[in-house]
């Protein structure tokens, strides 16, 4: 296992460092303007040369990244330029990744209460109502594009049930509308790949002998077919939960949610370079560190599974 865990740690370094350098290439090739921000008007060329000179646009590619890894090895991601100017990128992140840290953590844990259940259900019951239910509710959620149903529920929901409209942290009521709609997907993954696998236990020779054998229909489900089908959920699990705490950009946008999706849409609009880079680095860390969990967690839930040589789950 800490074999495993150590060689997954080199290759994740490696794959961050290509992700980092590739995105600070392509972002050095934007138009120079943008980090000149509202002030840009009020500056000479004269005086646009000598502040771009001063945040180091003027040197090397090769010498800027290698400053920019430097100074990532002290943790300092560098400072905001347009954004909030010459304030840490670091604070900049840990103000808004709370927020994207509460919205994601509900959303998951809303969604493993309902979708869990949910599949287990459409698996027990197959064929029937609820299964066709749910069934419909998947394929709903799947085949309408996400912002259609965030904006009915924004629009509609909101007027229904006189729920607020916009996110205020001051205010409890105005959580329920952001975290339903950031569950409803993960809700209906869930329930779609729980029922997935809980088919396929229930298909399998073993049940077939524990059924003929007179064990009963609640205890085979439970006790046998629950647990196994769970094994390849908890693979995925982790990296869901990583995933969502970084938050929902666009819903996050739309109920004014001061968090790291709205960070980045922000720092993009405003071509704050230096946010961007930290945003990314952030957001490849925990996808990374997602994986690597989701394969330890597999390990863990079912010993029979074993971290081999060649890097992955067998």
């Amino acid at each position: 296992m800490l074999q495993y865990i150590g060689k997954r740690l080199l290759q994740s370094v490696l794959t961050l460092f290509i992700i980092i350098t590739i995105v600070f290439s392509l972002l050095r090739l934007m138009p120079e303007e943008g980090y000149l921000g509202a002030a840009a008007d009020k500056m000479s060329p004269a005086q646009q040369e000598i502040y771009l000179t001063s945040l180091g646009l003027r040197d090397p590619i090769l010498v800027q990244l290698g400053n920019f890894y430097k100074n990532l090895l002290q943790g300092d991601l560098g400072k905001s330029v347009t954004y909030r100017t010459d304030v840490p990128v670091v604070t900049i992140i840990a103000d808004k990744i709370t927020y994207s840290l509460l919205f994601g953590l509900g959303a998951v844990a809303l969604s493993l209460l309902i979708g869990v259940p949910l599949g287990i259900m459409m698996a027990y019951r197959k064929g029937r109502w609820l299964d066709r239910l749910g069934t419909g509710y998947i394929v709903f959620v799947v085949a309408v594009p996400a912002a259609v149903y965030y904006l009915v529920i924004q629009m509609y929901i909101t007027e229904l049930f006189q729920l607020p409209m916009l996110f205020d942290e001051y205010r409890p009521i105005t959580w329920i509308l952001p975290l339903t709609s950031m569950a409803l997907a993960p809700t209906a993954s869930y329930a779609m790949w729980m029922r997935r696998y809980m088919v396929d236990e229930l298909n399998k020779d073993y049940i077939k002998l524990a059924r003929a054998k007179g064990v009963r229909e609640r205890t085979l489900m439970f006790k046998h077919v629950l647990r196994n089908a769970f094994i390849p959920m908890a693979q995925y699990l982790p990296a869901t939960i990583l995933f969502t705490i970084t938050g929902s950009i666009y819903i996050e946008s739309l109920y004014s949610i001061p968090g790291m999706g709205g960070l980045l849409v922000d720092a993009i609009q405003r071509q704050d370079n230096t946010i961007v880079q930290g945003l990314v680095l952030v957001f490849s860390s925990l996808g990374i560190i997602g994986l690597i969990l989701g394969d330890i967690a597999m390990a863990l839930v079912d010993p029979r599974i074993k971290l081999g040589k060649g890097g992955g789950v067998r």
